[in-house]
């Protein structure tokens, strides 16, 4: 139901978890796909050969650290060079690192910033010249639960999230009516950033937690963001859609 055939989306960190799934959604429902990574080129090259096993779209992936200004300049270069214009963004790439307010690291502090809010506020400001471009641009902002009622021992990485909430909310009306811009906030999610503590029956006490009993898979993720970046959402704007199994009632 959902055919995106011909779009142009860029993913920012879609060589693993949920922008992997994300990257493999867009090309299976027809669009082009760039996928931006940081580290591990395996990873995406190996993203990159499945998206073309899907589709004759001219996908590519490009290597760029958002942490910097310089990155995120290279990363649009190559996007408008190659392209001409773009469709969607999903603003994925992010870290996840403790950092207790005790014993607060402030290198680990401005890291978790850089990536998790500057470089997506970066991203989304290089973006709109492109997005203008489309008849249905917009943006899709990967937030956290964690940005809805904090989390003990990593609120950098919580306030990152909840500064993105915020940023969707104001982005949609300021970019409105040319460009939308919503928000999808997950769970716990089951990817590689969460191995450890999933570990030692680490996952099986969150899964109690959840009501609905799992952890997501990245498709989970991704089935939404592609939802609102599809034209099913074309009414919909500053929204932020939960996805936690029922963990927060934050909607």
């Amino acid at each position: 139901m959902i055919d995106l055939d011909g779009l142009r989306v860029l993913v920012t960190g879609g060589n693993r978890g949920i922008g992997a799934a994300c990257s493999r959604f867009f090309a299976e429902s027809g669009a082009a796909v760039c996928i931006h990574y940081r580290a591990r080129e395996d990873a995406a090259t190996s993203v990159l050969d499945r998206l073309r096993s899907l589709s004759s779209q001219p996908h590519f992936k490009v290597a760029a650290d958002l942490a910097e200004p310089e990155g995120v300049e290279a990363l649009f270069e190559s996007v408008t060079s190659t392209w001409g214009r773009l469709d969607c963004l999903v603003n994925n790439a992010g870290i996840w690192i403790e950092n207790p307010l005790k014993e607060l690291n402030p290198r680990l502090l401005e890291e978790t910033w850089a990536i998790n809010e500057r470089a997506v506020f970066l991203c989304a400001s290089r973006s709109i010249p492109l997005l203008e471009q489309s008849s249905d641009g917009n943006i899709v902002n990967i937030s956290s639960t964690a940005g809805q009622r904090g989390e003990a021992l990593y609120s950098p990485y919580a306030a990152s999230k909840g500064a993105i909430i915020s940023a969707t909310k104001s982005w949609s009306s300021e970019l409105a009516p040319r460009i939308r811009v919503n928000a999808v906030a997950p769970g716990w999610v089951d990817t590689e950033l969460c191995d450890e503590a999933f570990a030692d029956g680490g996952r099986k006490a969150i899964e109690e937690t959840i009501p609905l009993r799992r952890v997501a898979t990245p498709e989970d993720i991704a089935g939404p963001v592609m939802f609102l970046a599809s034209p099913l959402a074309r009414h919909i704007t500053g929204e932020v859609l939960n996805v936690n199994g029922g963990s927060v009632l934050a909607g």
